[in-house]
């Protein structure tokens, strides 16, 4: 694995987590292998946009597809020897290159290591007089060895009448609201994501005890949800304020 080419100054604002200003690629290249049992990645889409909240911005920029599925294909091939035999990945993009990312990942880690594609779908959203509304995120989950992965089904409210009161095994549609301007958890961070879909994923594939990963941490959902699910986890985000709301949010939770 290549050396980080950056020094990485990790702090822990919140007992067992570890979170660093850095980007992905150095910050990956600096954590030992075979460490992580869940590494979960919410990067850019390459949407063609600068995306602006409260909180901050970033740039989702690039300058062509093949250039940012190269950015994070060299970010993947890094991060993957850092999880264990049992581990697993969870890659979350959109309709843009959902579909090329996953032949990057049968690529790297073979067609045999896919376990779900998962579809996170939400009410919010603009419609179009020329297309279907496009209601949902792709999630594409992976594992290291398909004998060894660990998993915990989730267990979801049933719908049906029959089943009133019971709980079922979700499926591989999550239909989980997008957070509203005016929900309780919201920060004013750009493609937040709700602490909902990140305690099922994480409460499903990462061992009670485990420890989380997540390179564009942003907000920091995903470290909180870590917490809350009784995680450890590791975190990192090259943007100044996204480290420092994460931080806020992991103290004052």
């Amino acid at each position: 694995m290549p050396a980080a080419t950056t020094p990485i100054a990790w702090a822990e604002p919140t007992a067992g987590i570890r979170l660093a200003r850095a980007d992905w690629l150095d910050a990956a290249s600096s954590l030992a292998p075979g460490s992580i049992d869940l590494f979960y990645a919410d990067p850019p889409f390459n949407t063609g946009a600068v995306h602006k909240g409260e909180a901050g911005a970033f740039d989702d920029r690039w300058p062509s597809p093949d250039d940012f599925l190269g950015w994070l294909g060299r970010r993947l091939e890094t991060t993957i020897p850092l999880l264990k035999p049992t581990g697993s990945l969870l890659l979350h993009l959109d309709w843009r290159t959902s579909h090329r990312a996953r032949c990057l990942l049968d690529d790297l880690l073979g067609p045999d290591r896919f376990v779900n594609h998962l579809v996170w779908t939400y009410g919010l959203g603009g419609s179009s007089p020329r297309r279907f509304a496009r209601k949902h995120d792709d999630i594409l989950y992976y594992c290291i060895d398909p004998d060894r992965y660990w998993f915990e089904p989730p267990m979801i409210p049933a719908t049906s009448r029959r089943m009133r009161g019971q709980l079922k095994k979700a499926t591989d549609v999550l239909d989980i609201p997008s957070l509203n301007n005016q929900a309780k958890e919201r920060i004013g961070w750009p493609t937040q994501k709700p602490l909902q879909l990140l305690e099922l994923l994480i409460g499903a594939c990462c061992p009670p005890g485990g420890t989380v990963l997540d390179p564009c941490c942003g907000s920091g959902t995903t470290l909180v949800a870590a917490v809350n699910q009784g995680r450890t986890a590791i975190g990192c985000d090259i943007d100044g304020d996204a480290i420092g709301v994460t931080t806020n949010r992991l103290k004052n939770r």
